[in-house]
């Protein structure tokens, strides 16, 4: 099979002809159709993201068509449509995974990171980990559901009940998290790169109500806040932001130093919040919304062979939505 390769970190993927891999007893062989490139692919390819399993296949927004099932999978039929996300195996018996927090698993194993992931024409993977997509999707638009969708709603989960919500960094989670809020009918206020006036009406045709730049204050004072963009210095203007008792929600699983700053931001009862990977609940909830009502998903399509190309776009802020690798 093709696939994309990295073999060193800080180096670029090297296109290579490998075996395609067995399926074992639990696990499912899908043939990719399409893989989101993801800002965590990113850190992981940069080195910021330390102890990949090198030689490694990246990529964890995985659509495909399942080739084979293992024998004890039972929920999955050749020629399902499914999706693979980020967390690709959890122990089940810590007591993170006895308490509903299995993302918090010790023992995990995460897809494109320490397990190989879907730049490549077939992946294995563990059918507990792996999702049916809603059928509103095709399979392009659907892949960038796995994971900025996911963490996205996670982080919107963790904002609570708010009622305005701000987001930095307007990239491929936020463009769909901004939809599910609008949808449940919270105001939404996007805080871009400055100058950015692309992004900012993007946001406003998203259903914004607000759209201007990260270093500005708000119309108003918010409820919550989502911070998407891996850069700390946002973290003391986001807290700037909030109303009392607000909530500021980190949501990427990495992030440049946060600088320091005066206590009376945080004090009111405000408080910082890190989102960590997802749970398979997240999935199955976020998925079925995704199915009741049509999430806009604004994507860029590459071939598997560009996918260098798709992540230096990536890095330097060149995209609309999310790069789409085609297999």
């Amino acid at each position: 099979m093709q696939a994309m390769v990295l073999r060193q970190s800080g180096r670029p993927l090297q296109y290579l002809q490998l075996e395609t891999p067995e399926p074992g007893e639990d696990q499912l062989l899908i043939a990719v159709s399409h893989c989101a490139v993801c800002r965590t692919d990113l850190h992981v390819i940069d080195g910021e993201l330390n102890k990949p399993r090198l030689p490694l296949i990246p990529g964890h927004e995985v659509v495909g068509t399942v080739v084979r099932a293992g024998s004890e999978v039972r929920n999955f039929l050749a020629g399902d449509r499914v999706g693979v996300p980020w967390l690709a195996y959890t122990c089940g018996h810590c007591q993170w995974c006895t308490s509903g927090r299995e993302n918090l698993c010790e023992k995990a194993r995460f897809t494109g990171y320490t397990a190989n992931g879907g730049y490549a024409e077939f992946i294995v993977a563990d059918h507990r980990f792996t999702f049916h997509l809603p059928d509103n999707y095709d399979a392009a638009h659907a892949a960038p559901l796995l994971c900025a969708g996911l963490i996205g709603y996670r982080s919107l989960k963790m904002a609570g009940d708010a009622n305005s919500i701000g987001i930095y960094g307007f990239g491929a989670a936020a463009h769909i998290v901004a939809q599910v809020a609008v949808h449940q009918q919270r105001r939404v206020y996007a805080f871009t790169r400055p100058g950015d006036r692309e992004s900012q009406a993007f946001a406003m045709e998203l259903g914004a109500t607000w759209a201007g730049a990260s270093d500005e204050d708000g119309p108003e004072k918010l409820d919550a806040a989502i911070i998407f963009a891996p850069v700390g210095s946002l973290v003391p203007q986001a807290l700037k932001n909030l109303n009392r008792g607000g909530v500021l929600v980190l949501g990427g699983i990495h992030m440049s130093d946060i600088p320091a700053f005066p206590y009376a931001l945080l004090w009111q009862e405000r408080s910082i919040k890190s989102v960590a990977n997802l749970t398979r609940a997240d999935a199955r909830d976020f998925l079925r919304l995704a199915g009741q009502f049509q999430i806009k998903t604004s994507v860029q399509l590459y071939p598997l062979k560009e996918a260098n190309s798709a992540l230096k776009d990536l890095r330097e802020g060149r995209l609309k939505g999310a790069a789409v690798l085609e297999v």
